[in-house]
């Protein structure tokens, strides 16, 4: 078993850890709170923008569905009139210095994730700087910005925070890491402005959200099809992502005889990755097959997925969001 997994095991299963990951856990969280201080008393400065900041986070280490909420606030936003751009620190890519990307970036330089919400007709900044990265999408006419995986990022002042919960895992042993899978402690959650729970049952003042599907996308030409043709079909899943059961969990649950390969989060893939010896169909994830694109072969499909919200949350955003923008400089027209 490879550290990753013995980690996972331990964070979501009460398996035994390495004894080293409790003084870890310690020296890491007081890292964290000497961090939070000196934002908070000013030590440390954050960049304000001149527009509304929100920012889609998690508080777990690992995946959470916070790339769905951010093309679902995005689309949202744009339907009322607003200008959104995203900005992301562009992980597992290869660029270092802030850019914005074009209509066809390449995953590779840019990372996966910014890639998906790039297709997706909204504008991408990234960089490790995010501020610098920002002022590039404010430049090209931006007046909201999304910070995709943003919330441990203090540097970019914020608006409003979004907190985006596994609802199978949860949090865990709720333990800091090592010992644990918290970027930060549990009481961190109290100060973020709306908690979302992706899939299975929300607990008290949290939104439900559920990732839906029904298309499938050739990645070879892109052709489509309904996901209910793969029912009662054996199939190769493949998923690079932070919780690789939820996306063979969904598909067993639409009737397919799942033949699971999970990759590490961010995997670069080769096509020797993906060679099973068989012509049985290989569905993954949008975030995986924008790294797949140049060696696609016409039985590897894509499978998009949408978040879906209650209309009492955006409500409650647009409220909160138009409360924000009357204090900030930049109109919003």
């Amino acid at each position: 078993m490879s550290l990753a997994d013995t980690l996972q095991a331990g964070w979501y299963e009460g398996k035994p850890l390495p004894w080293w990951c409790y003084p870890l856990s310690k020296l890491y969280g007081a890292v964290v709170a000497l961090r939070q201080t000196l934002y908070r008393h000013g030590w440390l400065r954050a960049v304000r923008l001149p527009c509304p900041v929100i920012v889609v986070g998690n508080l777990t280490a690992g995946g959470t569905g916070k790339t769905p909420l951010t093309l679902a606030l995005a689309e949202a936003l744009r339907e009322r009139g607003y200008h959104p751009g995203v900005v992301s620190r562009g992980y597992g890519g290869t660029a270092r210095e802030p850019m914005l990307l074009g209509e066809s970036p390449d995953p590779v330089e840019a990372g996966d994730e910014p890639c998906v919400i790039r297709a997706s007709g909204v504008p991408v900044a990234i960089g490790q700087d995010r501020p610098a990265a920002a002022q590039l999408l404010l430049d090209a006419g931006c007046n909201v910005v999304i910070a995709d995986d943003g919330l441990q990022h203090y540097r970019l002042a914020r608006d409003i925070e979004i907190c985006v919960i596994d609802g199978v895992r949860r949090l865990g042993n709720a333990q800091l890491l090592p010992a644990g899978p918290l970027r930060e402690p549990l009481s961190r959650m109290e100060r973020v402005d709306f908690r979302i729970c992706n899939g299975a049952h929300p607990q008290n003042g949290e939104v439900p959200m559920r990732l839906e599907g029904g298309l499938v996308r050739a990645l070879s030409d892109g052709r489509e099809q309904s996901i209910k043709n793969f029912a009662g079909r054996r199939v190769h899943a493949v998923a690079a992502i932070g919780n690789p059961q939820r996306f063979f969990a969904s598909l067993a649950e639409q009737g397919m005889d799942v033949i699971p390969h999970p990759f590490p989060d961010h995997h670069a893939f080769m096509p020797a990755d993906l060679t099973f010896r068989d012509d049985l169909p290989v569905l993954m994830t949008e975030k995986d097959a924008v790294k797949c694109w140049a060696f696609a072969q016409p039985h590897w499909w894509s499978v998009p997925v949408k978040a879906e919200l209650p209309a009492s949350f955006y409500d409650d955003f647009y409220i909160r969001l138009a409360a924000k923008a009357r204090m900030l400089p930049m109109a919003l027209s």
